[in-house]
């Protein structure tokens, strides 16, 4: 049995920082030696373009292994210490394409399995959907990590998440686990936030644990204008320290047997 931790980053709302945790949580594993390799599943390619790639001028992506079969199109130098599989807007014609095929949640699954022992963890970065594509995503997972951003309207949200994990369970994917929940974009001086974050950590940590919060800042985005991960970009800032501890932890997670 591989012994490849595959973390599939999941949440059907956009905006909570799916990406943004994909790239840096990835490269805060890459600094412990950690062999890594990060899969774009999203059409839009945020996770390639954070990367340093230009999505448009790709000759290959992860869209010929979903739809073609194709193997893996790993892009041949690492970035930033992490192996990329990069995605293009081709991807979105995806879903509509493998309409009729056969075992078609199995895709990623089994093209990742040339290659899952050559890495300690592989990070997919989800689109903001329950589509055909996320469930790609969490059929090839051994765990899934969720981000929520802290507003009530994301928390509410995550009933419908814990359902379309059960339905992959059930379906799919019955060794799936939770490698927990990171509340992020947290602005502890609003009521509202504060009040959700409490919701999170007292009715989710029976589910999985929950990591502590992300703070709201600016310094992600500039680090992606940048195309780098946020302790490149800003070796000192406080969200560095809360990302490393979370990195850390998902170091320790176990495989289900």
């Amino acid at each position: 049995m591989s012994q490849t931790r595959i973390i599939t980053l999941f949440n059907q709302s956009g905006g909570v920082a799916k990406t943004t945790l994909t790239q840096n949580l990835g490269y805060h594993l890459a600094l412990k030696k950690r062999r890594v390799l990060l899969v774009d599943m999203d059409p839009q390619a945020s996770l390639t373009t954070f990367m340093g790639l230009e999505p448009d001028e790709l000759s290959i992506s992860i869209q010929q292994t979903i739809v073609d079969n194709k193997p893996l199109p790993i892009y041949p130098e690492p970035i930033h210490g992490m192996a990329l599989v990069p995605a293009d807007i081709n991807l979105a014609a995806s879903e509509m394409q493998l309409s009729s095929a056969i075992a078609r949640e199995y895709r990623l699954k089994n093209g990742l399995l040339d290659v899952q022992d050559n890495y300690d963890f592989i990070l997919i970065d989800c689109p903001p959907s329950l589509g055909l594509l996320s469930i790609i995503s969490l059929t090839a997972a051994t765990h899934i990590l969720v981000p929520i951003q802290c507003q009530f309207k994301s928390f509410k949200g995550t009933e419908l998440l814990l359902s379309t994990i059960t339905q992959v369970r059930s379906h799919t994917n019955p060794r799936l686990q939770f490698a927990g929940f990171v509340p992020t974009m947290f602005d502890g001086r609003t009521a509202q936030e504060s009040r959700t974050l409490k919701a999170v950590q007292e009715q989710l940590s029976e589910i999985g644990t929950v990591y502590p919060p992300i703070p709201k800042t600016i310094a992600f985005a500039d680090a992606s204008e940048r195309r780098v991960p946020l302790a490149l970009f800003d070796k000192n800032h406080p969200a560095v320290g809360i990302l490393k501890k979370i990195a850390n932890s998902i170091d320790k997670l176990e495989l289900k047997l």
